[in-house]
């Protein structure tokens, strides 16, 4: 009976996520229950919330406290799960877009825009997640591709104040934004810093605490301030490849 209640979950989750998935067999029924229940809770807020604030359907997971502010800007697709007191503030050019099965971390807070300085906006890809108390400045437009992962305190700022004067405050002198992009099948750490005009391309792992500026190209291992390529995960007869010490370029 155990094993048949294993499988039919199985079924279940396979469905919703849209691949195949199997639960740890190690992870004692009743707390897999307890999940589950706690998830169908879930479920049945954020269907009211896209239907109360935005007028439509969507299978999505909102846990308690989350603040869904200018949401007829936030588009979601199918299985996204906003964790625990997640911020989402859909005001931008473009606005706030979720592939399928997107996970934003708990107490994390996507924004772009203040009244006074309208932001472009964040598009990510499906499968793709930032875990627990982020941050994604969206200003400059933020395009993250599918089946990124990322940790914890993870930040996105794609703007830069303009301070080359010296009579004018700072904070008068206007921005610029550059954007920010990161590639499909991404492994961020925790604690790192994305900087205006950062590209990751396809396939990278940028170490924790490192500071992304620049670009670093596709399937590198970069660390630290500023992220420095250390390797390659490119295979050549059969061994890692070694590549050069190249700093990504670019102004903080």
């Amino acid at each position: 009976m155990k094993d048949v209640l294993y499988q039919l979950m199985d079924r279940i989750a396979t469905r919703l996520k849209g691949y195949d998935y199997h639960l740890d067999r190690s992870v004692p029924l009743n707390l897999v229950l307890g999940i589950m229940l706690r998830r169908f809770a879930w479920l049945c807020r954020g269907v009211v919330k896209c239907l109360v604030l935005q007028r439509r359907f969507r299978l999505i997971y909102i846990a308690p406290q989350v603040n869904l502010r200018n949401a007829s800007l936030i588009r979601f697709g199918q299985g996204v799960t906003l964790e625990r007191g997640v911020l989402i503030d859909g005001l931008s050019s473009h606005g706030v877009e979720f592939g399928d099965n997107v996970m934003i971390g708990s107490y994390s807070i996507v924004r772009a825009s203040i009244l006074g300085n309208l932001g472009a906006g964040l598009r990510m890809g499906k499968n793709s997640a930032v875990d627990a108390y982020s941050f994604i400045g969206a200003a400059g437009q933020i395009t993250i591709g599918e089946n990124v992962i990322m940790g914890q305190h993870v930040s996105f700022h794609a703007e830069n104040h303009n301070y080359e004067l010296t009579d004018i405050p700072i904070k008068y002198q206007g921005t610029r934004r550059l954007g920010i992009v990161i590639e499909d099948d991404c492994w961020i750490g925790s604690n790192v810093v994305f900087l205006d005009g950062s590209h990751v391309e396809t396939g990278c792992v940028i170490g924790a605490g490192s500071v992304v500026r620049g670009r670093i190209p596709a399937y590198s291992v970069a660390v630290g301030s500023p992220a420095r390529v250390v390797k390659s995960r490119l295979l050549v007869d059969g061994e890692l490849s070694r590549a050069p010490s190249v700093r990504a370029g670019g102004m903080a």
